[in-house]
């Protein structure tokens, strides 16, 4: 792995296989170092605050782990969660919180936040992406279905758009990427930062 080859070559502070398939899509090459943070909320937080200061604590917690060998590379971290109003939908707890989150969901318009951090050479740029989601209305019995399947574990707000549940949306407004945790237009612009942070 060579220096010139910074724009190919960065760490993903996440072990989400959907990230790292949305930036091999993007035609970058990465190394994953989890970030193992507390990705609990804080009192009356709201939504963007949260996904923006996660993001930013996973990128500084991977940048801790770095050896000289690899020190030299861009650090991406990403936090996505899903958000009623202010009202925040990580990752459920068990198969109880993963069918009242979706039953709190279903028929409405609610939002994707996914917050990108770029950490390289000392310095720190990030960017937001909101995207607005529209889900049918779920019966009981089509929620504790989802849910039998497991596919609801390690999701925030409980549901993959790219899964099984994409069904159930209707429409986006947004990034179909982002609402999968790595939008790639702000991803695509952060990394083009790269070469002018080198200075």
């Amino acid at each position: 792995m060579k220096k010139t080859n910074l724009m190919k070559h960065i760490i993903l502070a996440s072990q989400s296989p959907r990230r790292v398939a949305i930036l091999n899509q993007m035609g970058v090459d990465c190394m994953v170092i989890s970030a193992d943070i507390d990705e609990s909320a804080k009192v009356n937080e709201l939504p963007t605050t949260y996904v923006a200061r996660l993001a930013k604590q996973k990128a500084l917690a991977v940048l801790k782990k770095l050896d000289g060998q690899h020190s030299y590379l861009p650090i991406i971290a990403a936090d996505t969660t899903v958000a009623l109003g202010n009202e925040i939908f990580g990752k459920p707890e068990n198969d109880v919180d993963a069918f009242n989150m979706l039953k709190k969901l279903s028929g409405t318009t609610h939002q994707v936040h996914t917050a990108v951090v770029l950490a390289f050479n000392g310095k720190i740029e990030k960017s937001l992406n909101t995207t607005n989601v529209q889900m049918m209305r779920l019966t009981d019995a089509k929620i504790a279905a989802f849910i039998a399947t497991g596919e609801h574990r390690d999701k925030a707000g409980s549901y993959g758009i790219q899964g099984l549940a994409g069904s159930w949306i209707k429409r986006i407004e947004g990034s179909y990427t982002g609402v999968m945790g790595l939008p790639v237009h702000e991803t695509s612009l952060l990394l083009d930062k790269i070469v002018k942070m080198k200075v």
